[in-house]
């Protein structure tokens, strides 16, 4: 028996030497990055540009890999289902982590169970903005307006479930408002419409928004961050605008399938928060009226069951189902 103890002691021990080893020598070889997007869009852009800053840092290729569809739950079902040996990270954001599991019947991921928080890249506001042409001068305006006409105003929006969509859902709450939603493939084609005078409004993310309030096509009636940004100080905030307390940030991180090792998810928060700091990526995301995030993972974990407590409540509240 003695024997045998002894033996299972080594075996052990030497696992154990293996893992940390292993941990030491991290990476060894190509690193996967999912991104649960299309590629060209905004999170797929950002990975890759963030990806060319990290290869060299680690000394081994990154592989962006695009796996899209079902408002990202494809993708961020394969980094949960991926070994957990830091060669699968991924993209984890707004839609998939915060408000798939309430809107939908059944995704094939915990949100919060099933990954490690690795680090928020960045969060940005969005604004809301109608027409031009529209008679509707403020946010004051526009909430007169659907008081007045209940159920008569539209607002469009890139797709069920998206930051795009639930802005204006929250707006109906906290203003306690009837609108009409109009759902498009995409936020160009709604943008689109929106436009053509087809839709009342929109909430946008500030970056696509900006070009169209520029040349005097849309007007901002307010930005769903709790500051007014550097770029568009004429635009107010929403609780200026008359809503305390509203805000929306569309964001991003990055997630790793739970049981990737602390120090695999320290080495690359460290390296990641690097980046971050760099006048580059900075440049980057705050040109398109994003704000850089970085920190901590445990501050990432808490900032994502923060936003999954947050908006599973409205889309419960709301009754909003994609089934």
């Amino acid at each position: 028996m003695l024997l045998i103890a002894r033996t299972v002691l080594a075996a052990m021990i030497l696992a154990g030497a293996f893992t940390a080893f292993a941990q030491s020598n991290y990476p060894n070889k190509p690193i996967t990055w999912i991104v649960p997007y299309p590629a060209g869009g905004n999170a797929d852009l950002r990975t890759r540009e963030i990806a060319r800053l990290l290869a060299p840092m680690l000394g081994q290729p990154i592989i962006a890999e695009n796996r899209s569809g079902a408002g990202g739950n494809i993708g961020t079902a394969i980094i949960a289902k991926a070994k957990p040996d830091g060669y699968t990270i991924g993209v984890g954001n707004f839609a998939p982590l915060a408000v798939n599991q309430t809107m939908m019947k059944s995704i094939p991921f915990d949100p919060l169970g099933d990954f490690s928080a690795i680090i928020l890249i960045e969060r940005g506001p969005l604004v809301l903005m109608v027409n031009n042409a529209s008679p509707i001068q403020s946010l004051a305006d526009l909430i007169a307006t659907a008081k007045a006409k209940p159920g008569k105003l539209t607002f469009a929006s890139g797709g069920l479930g998206g930051s795009h969509h639930l802005s204006a859902e929250l707006l109906k709450a906290t203003a306690k408002i009837d609108l009409v939603h109009i759902p498009y493939k995409g936020g160009a084609p709604a943008a689109t419409d929106l436009l053509a005078g087809h839709v009342d409004m929109m909430f946008e993310q500030m970056y696509a928004a900006m070009p169209n309030i520029k040349a005097g096509k849309t007007r901002a009636l307010g930005i769903t961050s709790k500051k007014r940004l550097p770029f568009a100080p004429d635009i107010p905030t929403m609780e200026e605008a008359g809503l305390p307390g509203f805000e929306v940030l569309n964001w991003q991180g990055v997630i790793a399938p739970r049981g990737t090792s602390p120090e695999i998810i320290q080495k690359l928060n460290a390296d990641l928060n690097k980046i971050l700091a760099t006048d580059e990526m900075r440049d980057r995301v705050t040109s398109q009226g994003n704000e850089i995030a970085g920190g901590t993972p445990q501050q990432f974990d808490a900032f994502i069951r923060a936003e999954n407590a947050k908006w599973g409540k409205l889309v419960r509240e709301a009754k909003i189902t994609a089934d």
